[in-house]
């Protein structure tokens, strides 16, 4: 099982980021805590979550209220 990362921007339309893959969910989550801030400078405005191929879950990477 992998863990990855998929960025959308603001009109859900894919941003580039690092391919990264994480043997553990915690792993991929402790990853975007370090890392959210350069995403978000890319354009970045959602992150998508997956385990292979299911997603887990889709969250903002903005500010409450931005």
């Amino acid at each position: 099982m992998a863990w990855t990362w998929q960025f959308e921007d603001a009109e859900s339309r894919a941003v580039d980021g690092p391919n990264e893959a994480f043997s553990s969910q915690s792993d991929a989550e402790s990853w975007l805590g370090q890392s959210w801030r350069e995403l978000v400078a890319k354009g970045a405005t959602t992150a998508i979550l997956t385990e292979d191929d299911r997603t887990e879950y889709k969250m903002s990477l903005l500010p409450a209220g931005g």
